[in-house]
């Protein structure tokens, strides 16, 4: 009997990370069993307990005892969302010092598909080690969902004016993973 595809939605540390839960709801509507791994700063953002309880998973937020089981299935693909600068610069230079950031580096050395939706402020989008974190994630395959005109700006106190963009995500994840589904 074929087994749902696993999806790993990578969270970090910025404001969508708390928009999770109707996502996570689709993407199980969708026929994808769901795994939220986060950053340690993601965690400050999300509702690990109501999301635990929809995925029947726990969130994942560190690295384990390596004698402990694995308590996640194997992933299939990976979508990060939101990706932050500091975990966009990051992997697109290999460092893995959080459980979010391992994964994502073995995801991109077992050519896993991945789909990464950056989330920085507009004055951070500007940064050349960001615009080169890009390009870079791209040339390893990573599909990255980035228009800086959606993007929220420093200067504003609440950082809510940005759109982060939901349906194009799950719109993308739906065509460019088709295949694991079937």
């Amino acid at each position: 009997m074929a087994r749902d595809p696993v999806l790993y939605v990578i969270a970090c540390g910025g404001r969508p990370a708390a928009q999770l839960p109707p996502f996570v709801a689709d993407l199980r509507a969708d026929g994808w069993t769901v795994c939220v791994v986060s950053t340690p700063s993601g965690m400050k953002f999300l509702d690990a307990g109501r999301l635990a309880e929809m995925t029947g998973f726990p969130v994942r937020f560190d690295y384990k005892h390596p004698d402990e089981p694995d308590v996640l299935p194997p992933a299939d693909a990976f979508a990060v969302a939101p990706a932050t600068f500091n975990t966009i610069n990051k992997w697109a230079h290999g460092a893995s010092d959080t459980l979010a950031l391992g994964l994502l580096n073995e995801a991109v050395g077992m050519g896993r598909p991945i789909i990464a939706a950056p989330w920085p402020n507009s004055a951070l989008a500007r940064h050349p080690v960001f615009i080169r974190s890009i390009a870079e994630l791209r040339d390893w395959g990573v599909k990255v969902l980035f228009d800086s005109a959606t993007l929220p700006s420093p200067d504003a106190p609440d950082m809510t004016k940005g759109t982060f963009p939901w349906t194009e995500f799950r719109n993308e994840l739906m065509e460019a993973f088709a295949g694991l589904k079937s």
